[in-house]
């Protein structure tokens, strides 16, 4: 639980001070959208398959600060530095860093308690490697959606246009 508390305070603390390029819109978007779509995703792997959990196989009260404000600031921090406007090998590159540095803190996460609070069941590191460029993604392209919807509304075109 120490690691798991940790880890909010740092990433959030860190998310809030240096994230400046995203506006207060797309943070409640990107937090919205990062607790939905883990929690969808958890809901099978976690919960049905049990390929990972957080701290127990069950559904638990501590799991709950995991599924709602542990990965929210690190999907802010992604979007704020990705390299939007670079050529597709810089973007490239850039999600790739940030999966070995999500890998990387997801084994530290495997410590025993009090420090980790992850376990796996079938799923491996290799696993999360894969999928999480995808995820992220993911992310983007909800993100570019959002902003493609700010930008409609800032200039005063319908949706229906």
């Amino acid at each position: 639980m120490i690691g798991l508390l940790l880890a909010i305070g740092i990433f959030n603390l860190t998310a809030f001070i240096f994230c400046k390029r995203l506006t207060g819109n797309q943070i409640v978007h990107v937090w919205s959208f990062t607790v939905a779509f883990q929690n969808t995703f958890d809901l099978y792997v976690d919960f049905k398959y049990h390929g990972y959990w957080y701290f127990t196989k069950g559904v638990d009260w501590p799991g709950l600060l995991a599924h709602s404000v542990l990965l929210p600031p690190v999907n802010m921090m992604i979007l704020n530095g990705y390299p939007f406007h670079k050529p597709w090998r810089y973007q490239v590159f850039y999600l790739l860093a940030w999966d070995v540095v999500v890998g990387l803190y997801e084994l530290v996460t495997l410590l025993p308690r009090p420090w980790g609070y992850f376990s796996y069941g079938w799923w491996t590191i290799w696993h999360s490697l894969i999928i999480n460029p995808i995820l992220m993604l993911i992310l983007l392209a909800y993100f570019l959606l959002v902003r493609k919807m700010e930008n409609k509304l800032a200039y005063g075109t319908r949706s229906s246009d």
